[in-house]
Parts: C-alpha cells; structure tokens; sequence
C-alpha cells in the first residue's frame, strides 16, 4: 500500500520556555507533483508524455475549421487552430483550442503548463486541456531550431503479447 503523503520537512526550535519543538510538515501528492515541473525541451518530447511544462515561440497560427455539432442544435462551437510552436532545440505541432486560439499568435512567447502530447495520424501534436494552462510571457531570447520538425515523424504503435 502506497502512502498519500511524503515527509518534506523537519525543523527543530527551542521555544521561549526552553522545550524542544518540532516541526514536520507532510505535503500531498498533488502540490508534490507541482513543485516537480521542470522545464521541457521540444526534442525531449515522446508519444503519450503528460504533465509537461514548456516555453516556446509561436512560428505559425492556421485557424482550423470550427467542429460544433453536426445535430442542427446551436451548441458550443469549438474553435481549433494549429500551431506551430518550439524553442532552441526543435518544433512541434500544438493544437489550440478555443480561448487559446486567441492567446497564440505568430511571434509570441508562451509558457504551457500540464502539457501532454496526443497521437493523431501517427504523429504528435502538443495539447493543454482544461488540466492545463497556456500563459503569455517576455518574449524569449532564443531563436527556433526549424530543421527539428517532431510533428513529421510518424509513429506506428506495436502491441506486444507478453
């Protein structure tokens, strides 16, 4: 059985009465998880990697035909655009979706946090869903490695029988 919460800390202290106090300070697994992001690079990235958090420069925005439903009834209308994101050592694909669509345009620097890489066609393509954010920030002092594009390399899943 796996314990929920890990010892972070303890501290001893002489209190005012001269006692020995001391202080352990558990924390859960959640803001453990939190304090754990560090940054990723674009060529780290592998298929089905969750929990990401990365800065990259907007190359390229391309609005996507809105998807909404197809049953005659005015329902949210999901707005997608692709995007072509990376930093100093490679590109990758990341499809936003609707407020985020607005957020990355061509030139900008963004921080995505809780990012995970879905597989569409056998490729990979960057996503933050609603786990996740998307935050603009200073505009980056690097420039994008273009001949790194890991949105052209097609992936074939294997199933192995153990």
């Amino acid at each position: 059985m796996q314990s929920r919460y890990t010892l972070l800390h303890i501290s001893f202290a002489f209190g005012s009465d001269r006692q020995l106090s001391t202080r352990v300070r558990f924390v859960g697994m959640a803001e453990q998880k939190m304090q754990q992001h560090a940054l990723t690079k674009v060529e780290q990235l592998r298929p089905l990697a969750g929990g990401l958090t990365l800065t990259v420069k907007v190359i390229s925005s391309k609005t996507i035909m809105p998807r909404g439903r197809s049953d005659g009834n005015q329902g949210r209308q999901m707005r997608l655009a692709e995007c072509l994101v990376g930093d100093e050592t490679g590109m990758i694909i990341f499809t936003a979706r609707n407020d985020q669509v607005d957020l990355l345009k061509e030139g900008t620097t963004c921080i995505l946090r809780n990012a995970k890489i879905d597989m569409f066609k056998g490729s990979m393509r960057l996503i933050v869903d609603r786990s996740g954010r998307v935050e603009i920030t200073e505009p980056a002092d690097f420039s994008v490695k273009e001949n790194n594009n890991l949105s052209l390399i097609e992936f074939e899943r294997v199933d192995v029988i153990v």
